[in-house]
């Protein structure tokens, strides 16, 4: 099978310093992170091939520039001399402890120009393009997913996104194949009442038809009792193993990497929806955000359940 090939548009990756408990003393770990990079991984792990589209800023991008192809990901860089997005946490203890945190530069007109041109370019040679996050909501205009969801869609790239808030429904405005968003990030945005977790179906799915009249082909929301996915088919309820949980980090990237990538080979939804809930199951086993073994995420698969869910439209 021919190897896949995905192109992330990660605007600014995130140096990440943890420092864990050893028996010779404090062991300082120091990775790539940020959400297109857990995204990226995720992917690699099961097997494809993958691009970063990114901004790699002063003394931190010199050493994530290094850390990222370590992972054996592709970098398309734009390189700047100034201040990037970094954080520090201590571990001994059990739980992340913030130490230290940096946020990067918002970017110049110049930066954001090449990293648009930079991202399409690569975009070019792929079929299936997954845009991402910053770090932090000031690095970009939010119109940057507007247009480039409305460009890579007319250049028929299958666009798929992993948004909230203003980035999201600026994706939507120029059309996805598939956005992924949390409860939380819903009930944080004000487009459900209650709290996430809390939310009623209902109410979730009122807010994913909005989301796919808004312009996403399909919507999947995920939440702690189980995922909702909607798209023309009608609206599921995705239940996957207990797992007990190590770090619930990078979960929804995960998922997200790992659906995409089903798609991408032809799967249906339901299908895809499967492996990317396999794939986040088992990065909660995992102190590696976006990290996993390939054989196992397929093997867990067959312990998702995907149920259709009856609205009032249904007959």
């Amino acid at each position: 099978m021919t190897q896949q090939r995905f192109v992330i548009l990660a605007p600014s990756p995130v140096l990440t310093v943890t420092v864990e408990e050893h028996p010779d003393g404090p062991d300082v770990h120091v990775h790539a992170g940020g959400q297109g990079v857990w995204q990226a991984r995720m992917l690699r792990s099961l097997g494809a091939e993958v691009t970063l589209c990114c901004v790699l800023s002063g003394e931190t991008g010199l050493v994530l520039g290094t850390l990222l192809e370590e992972l054996g990901l592709r970098v398309a860089a734009v390189r700047r001399d100034a201040r990037g997005s970094a954080y520090v946490h201590d571990r001994r203890e059990g739980e992340r402890e913030l130490v230290a945190e940096a946020g990067g530069e918002p970017f110049s007109r110049h930066d954001l120009d090449e990293l648009y041109a930079l991202t399409v370019r690569e975009a070019l040679e792929v079929d299936t393009v997954l845009l991402s996050g910053p770090a932090e909501d000031d690095l970009l205009d939010p119109d940057v997913y507007r247009r480039l969801a409305a460009d890579l869609s007319g250049l028929g790239k299958r666009v798929i996104v992993d948004l909230a808030g203003e980035r999201l429904a600026a994706a939507l405005e120029g059309g996805v194949a598939l956005a992924k968003v949390s409860d939380e990030e819903l009930e944080r945005d004000g487009l459900i009442d209650g709290p996430g977790e809390d939310a009623d179906e209902a109410e979730l799915l009122a807010a994913m038809e909005r989301m796919r009249a808004d312009g996403a082909g399909a919507v999947i929301v995920t939440r702690r009792s189980g995922t909702l996915a909607l798209d023309a088919d009608g609206a599921r309820r995705v239940i996957g193993p207990e797992m007990e949980v190590v770090d619930s980090s990078g979960a929804g990237d995960s998922l997200t990497a790992a659906t995409t990538l089903a798609l991408d080979r032809g799967e249906p939804l339901d299908e895809a929806l499967a492996l990317g809930t396999a794939a986040g199951a088992l990065n909660v086993t995992r102190h590696g955000l976006g990290s996993g073994d390939g054989e196992a995420i397929h093997r867990l698969r067959a312990h998702v359940r995907v149920e259709p869910i009856e609205t009032d439209g249904d007959d």
